[in-house]
Order: C-alpha cells, then structure tokens, then sequence
C-alpha cells in the first residue's frame, strides 16, 4: 500500500510503517510476525500512537478557555496521516503538525515527530513534542502495541506459562474504569507477584493501569524463555490491556491518563496532562526488544 513504508535490517528484520498515525503494523524477525496483525474481530490497530490525550475525555469533550472540544478516546494523532521528514534504509521520521482538522479538536499548534529505527532484533522510538504557538501546550502521549499471545508457542489460558515480567516490584492495586472508560477513586487488586504478573485472559475485563509505575521496563515472557522487551523514557504510567477472547497482549506507556470521573475542568488542569513553554520541546523513547530462544 502507498501509505506503508518498510525499514530493514540486514536480511532478517522488517518493519512495517504506515504514514497513517505513524503506526507501526508489522515487526518480523527471522520471518516471525511479532505485532499484533489488526484483525477487525478483536481490535483493528496495531501499535497506535496517543495524543494530545491518553484515554477517554469527561464527556466526550475538552475544555479550553470555557470552549468544550470534542475528543474521542486516546485523542486524534492514530487517525491522522503524518509528513515524511526524512527516510534511510532502517530509519523514517514522521512528523504531524497543526491543521484545520486538529484546530477543530484541539487549539493550539504543536509539531510531533516520530522517528522509528528498525535493528536486528530491536525496535526504536524517539519521541518529539513541540510547542509552536505563543502559550503553554497541554499534551499527554502514549504508545499502544500490541503483540500476538501467544508469540513463541504454549497456550493463551491461566497457567499457560506467559506472564509479564516488572523492572522493580510494584504496587498490586489499579483504578477501576468507570462508564465510558473514566477512571474511578476505587481500586481493584491484581495477582502480581513480587515483580511478576501469570497472565490469564480473565484479568481483562478492563485495562491494569500502573500509575507512576516504579518500573521503566516491561517483559512479556514466553514458556519457552523468550520474551518481548519494552524499555520507555519518561513514560512514568503504565498499563496491560487485552479482551478476554483475544488473541494479544497489548504493553502500553504513557505520560497521562484519562480523566477522572466527574472532572469537567481546563485541558491545562487535567491531572496528569503536561505542559510545554512555547518555542520549548519535549522528548519521549521507547524500544522493543526480542530477548532469548527463537526459531
């Protein structure tokens, strides 16, 4: 397709890239499909890219200045086609800048570049947000891949030998999600153990979301010993995300969150949304790995 550009890495290591959202659609290493293939029966996306907000908005809208916006979940950067700034073999850099379309939604200009970098069994996100207008930009971002469970054989049940591994150990307890996928004060408790997490597909009725997670890397490990590697920068929360009768696990990173229930406040006073000075930048990364035994 003319939006997909294809970086490689030797002969063995291909990513696929659609200008569209910046989204990475397909990781192969040594001929082995690593992202999740977007089957419309489970969930369409692959890898999408948040922003200018992760997660649902109060009503459907953000405020600004007393103007409601509307602002589907996640926000629109996955729906919308970025520029070629500069292409090589194993490397593109896309970039989205402010349009009528995004003026619409949300009203401030900003430039966000993305650059992939594909190696032999990594694959590498750097990250820019920059404020192009003359007052503070609210922006949270996120990144949302997702991977086929199971990737290395064994089965996708409770005790099927899968699990995600922590950096650190971190606290067993997340927010419930309310009504449209707001964030309630309660918490639920899940079945870490230590820095380990058994995955069973009855765990998803709803997203695990780690706030101000003590870990900056995640592995999704495989009976086999094999396991998918995310490392992030300044991606302070984290999250675990699947549906119970489908067939991947997605590992997600973000800067914000959606909002709280009941909060009907400024963009600029949502919790955990950032602010950039104008004519300052901010730089976000992240990086895939592919770790042990494959064939």
């Amino acid at each position: 397709m003319s939006d997909r550009i294809t970086l490689k890495a030797g002969d063995g290591t291909v990513a696929v890239i659609s200008s569209s959202g910046a989204e990475p659609v397909s990781w192969q290493v040594g001929g082995r499909e690593y992202l999740w293939n977007g089957d419309p029966a489970h969930w369409n996306r692959h890898a999408p890219w948040l922003f200018p907000v992760v997660g649902a908005s109060s009503g459907g809208v953000v405020r600004v200045d007393g103007t409601a916006y509307p602002m589907a979940q996640h926000g629109f950067a996955r729906d919308l086609p970025f520029a070629i700034v500069s292409q090589s073999d194993d490397t593109v850099t896309l970039r989205l800048t402010e349009s009528e379309a995004t003026r619409a939604r949300y009203p401030y200009p900003f430039q966000l570049d993305i650059t992939t970098r594909v190696g032999p069994a990594h694959l590498d996100f750097e990250i820019w947000i920059e404020n192009t207008g003359e007052t503070a930009l609210p922006y949270a971002l996120g990144f949302h891949p997702a991977f086929p469970w199971p990737f290395a054989g064994g089965e996708r049940k409770a005790g099927g030998g899968y699990a995600v591994e922590f950096e650190h150990p971190e606290r067993a307890m997340a927010p419930e999600v309310g009504d449209g996928g707001l964030l309630l004060r309660q918490e639920r408790p899940f079945p870490l153990e230590g820095r380990i997490l058994p995955l069973d597909p009855d765990l998803f009725a709803e997203a695990i979301v780690l706030r101000d997670a003590a870990s900056a890397r995640m592995r999704f490990t495989a009976p086999d010993g094999s396991a998918i590697r995310m490392n992030v920068s300044d991606f302070p929360h984290l999250a675990i995300w699947t549906k119970p009768t489908a067939p991947f696990l997605s590992l997600e990173c973000w800067t914000g969150y959606a909002d709280w229930a009941g909060f009907d406040g400024d963009l600029t006073r949502r919790d955990s949304q950032r602010l950039i000075a104008p004519g300052q930048r901010a730089r976000h990364g992240v990086s895939l790995t592919l770790e042990g035994p494959r064939s």
